[in-house]
């Protein structure tokens, strides 16, 4: 595996690679999940590249950027032994150089949601996502479903800019217990941890009640309540969308996804599942 640092080696890296490219964007501590990414990449091109590059701009104010897990030979190591062939680790100056006064604000399926609990949290994802697109130009880029909120924020980005990629979901990746895989699960208490499984156990005991016809309305708020019985000491929101415009539906229709937030101890957890009638 090739490793670059610059703009100046990542064009020269870039040059030397022919056939179908496949990109897997991180911000590293990787996992489980990410490495599903890889695979689905070699699956679906010649030469695979990643990129580690924790985003300072889709972070806010009180949030985690200072303590947020950096383990970049050991994330390193991970990707080598999966197959990658590329990984663009760029400092702030590649990314945001001297003078950068652009930001990419995605309106529609961005302003719900983690849009409103992270106010400027997708312009930043928006931003750097295109940033690294334009800087690898690969053929596909594949990002995971956990975040569907932001793959719907990435894709409507690439079409409305006409950015020349593929931009495709990969389902989520699980513990055997259902946890979402999540870089910020390291910050849970083995205490949180136990507990934190209610957050997809919810999800799925809210599913089966609407997928049975149970009112949206009354299955939400026993999720709702559920999780704050889990622990969970404030919930940003827990919805059934449209999955296509994430707009909050009141009976089900077409292909919906549940999505949650909520959070235990100090950890913001987030997730969601696929139900379709």
């Amino acid at each position: 595996m090739q490793i670059v640092r610059s703009s100046e080696e990542l064009t020269k890296a870039r040059a030397g690679i022919n056939g179908k490219l496949a990109l897997v964007p991180t911000m590293g501590a990787l996992h489980a999940g990410h490495l599903a990414l890889i695979d689905e990449a070699k699956r679906r091109a010649d030469r695979v590249a990643a990129t580690i590059f924790v985003n300072p701009t889709q972070f806010g104010p009180n949030e985690d950027l200072a303590r947020y897990p950096r383990r970049e030979e050991e994330d390193a190591r991970l990707l080598e032994d999966r197959g990658c062939d590329l990984l663009w680790m760029p400092g702030i100056e590649d990314i945001y150089p001297a003078g950068f006064a652009t930001r990419i604000s995605v309106g529609g399926v961005s302003e719900r949601w983690e849009g409103e609990a992270r106010p400027g949290h997708f312009d930043g994802v928006a931003t750097v996502v295109a940033r690294l697109l334009l800087s690898v130009r690969p053929d596909i880029a594949l990002f995971g479903e956990k975040d569907f909120q932001q793959l719907a924020v990435i894709r409507r980005m690439v079409v409305d800019l006409g950015l020349p990629v593929e931009i495709a979901g990969v389902p989520t990746v699980r513990e055997p217990d259902g946890l979402a895989l999540s870089s910020r699960n390291a910050y849970l208490s083995a205490e949180e941890r136990r507990r934190a499984v209610a957050l997809s156990a919810t999800l799925g005991a809210a599913r089966d009640a609407i997928l049975a016809s149970r009112p949206v309305g009354p299955a939400l708020t026993a999720a709702r309540e559920s999780l704050r019985s889990a622990g969970f000491s404030a919930i940003d929101y827990f919805a059934l969308v449209d999955a296509a415009t994430l707009e909050p539906l009141d009976a089900p229709a077409g292909e919906m996804r549940l999505i949650a937030a909520a959070t235990l101890g100090a950890t913001r957890l987030i997730d969601n599942l696929a139900l379709s009638i």
